[in-house]
């Protein structure tokens, strides 16, 4: 996703921001955008990170941001892709409703794992050309466990949670999802106890549903439509990289088509998904080597190399250098 995408604010962001004492022109002053801001339907990514900067730098602290705007934002006020998610039939249902309509509202996107006895629910960002604010990040965790709370009526708490940066007072976090809080991980994650997910949702409302199933689901196919195909595996192999290789097939259902399908339209686009599996880990190789938190092995792993030998031979074909040479030259001159 480039900086000129568009992210739609729902009316009610500004609201919660007013109810908490935050007036919306203080923040976008402070992200120095126009005013006319406020009322846009959308605004670019960069707007939109921007003003969650603004927002993270007007409170006292990152936590008690999350949590202030998280519990604090009202259920009227939610804009539709959510109400589908809080008249849900149950926590599961919410989760899943919440991971497919995020799609509408980039740069997030879920991705959830059921195994054993927990859920984990993964935080990943769309192609962005600036670091996200801790701060949000924490506010999506949080809010898909307000979800459970407010669905549920139970006061439900979190197994664990991950994040990748300092993200304020740990300890005000880990009492509001009732866990330990990791900091420095290589992901941001919510994990859940998996027997949550049954709790049918007090709120549960089929009539509504019916209603705005049908819109969101026609809203989602006709912007799926207006991607590219080749950005949407791209995106689908970036998300899907860690530890293993995925294959086409699996990248295909995702898209709800058969390989062959989507075979014939990468072709159309003059690609294939061997090229884009390997434009995917370059790209991905070069931004986790930037990163000198992370050793060699490990970004090896991230981009879906069981051993450390075949990543050092493709990124010499890629580079024409180690990937050791590589970024103590990048880090050099940064």
């Amino acid at each position: 996703m480039t900086s000129h995408s568009r992210v739609k604010i729902p009316a009610g962001f500004w609201i919660g921001l007013k109810q908490l004492g935050i007036a919306a022109q203080d923040v976008v002053r402070k992200a120095r955008l126009p005013l006319t801001i406020i009322t846009e339907p959308d605004v670019t990514s960069a707007q939109y990170l921007a003003i969650w900067q603004a927002y993270s730098d007007l409170i006292d602290d990152n936590a008690k941001g999350i949590i202030k705007l998280t519990t604090g934002f009202e259920t009227a006020h939610y804009p539709p892709s959510i109400l589908a998610t809080y008249h849900a039939r149950d926590y599961r249902d919410a989760l899943k409703r919440m991971a497919r309509y995020k799609q509408l509202c980039p740069p997030e996107s879920l991705r959830i794992i059921e195994e054993g006895e927990h859920c984990t629910i993964e935080l990943d960002w769309l192609d962005l050309d600036q670091p996200v604010p801790p701060l949000l990040v924490g506010i999506t965790l949080a809010f898909l466990l307000e979800l459970g709370r407010r669905g549920t009526g139970q006061p439900l708490t979190a197994r664990s949670v991950e994040f990748s940066h300092v993200i304020g007072d740990v300890q005000l976090l880990e009492a509001y999802f009732g866990c330990r809080i990791r900091l420095g991980a290589n992901c941001n994650r919510l994990t859940l106890y998996r027997g949550d997910l049954d709790r049918p949702f007090v709120s549960y409302n089929a009539e509504l549903l019916e209603i705005l199933t049908p819109v969101l689901d026609q809203s989602l196919n006709e912007q799926k439509r207006s991607h590219s195909t080749t950005d949407m595996v791209k995106w689908i192999t970036k998300r899907n990289l860690t530890g293993g290789r995925p294959d086409i097939q699996a990248v295909a259902s995702e898209l709800g088509m058969s390989d062959r399908t989507l075979q014939r339209r990468l072709s159309e686009e003059g690609t294939n998904f061997k090229h884009l599996l390997t434009q995917v880990r370059h790209e991905q190789a070069r931004e986790y080597l930037a990163d000198p938190s992370l050793d060699i092995k490990e970004v090896a792993f991230l981009i879906g190399y069981e051993d450390q030998n075949s990543f050092y031979r493709a990124f010499r074909l890629w580079e024409g250098d180690t990937p050791s040479n590589w970024r103590n030259e990048h880090l050099a001159i940064n």
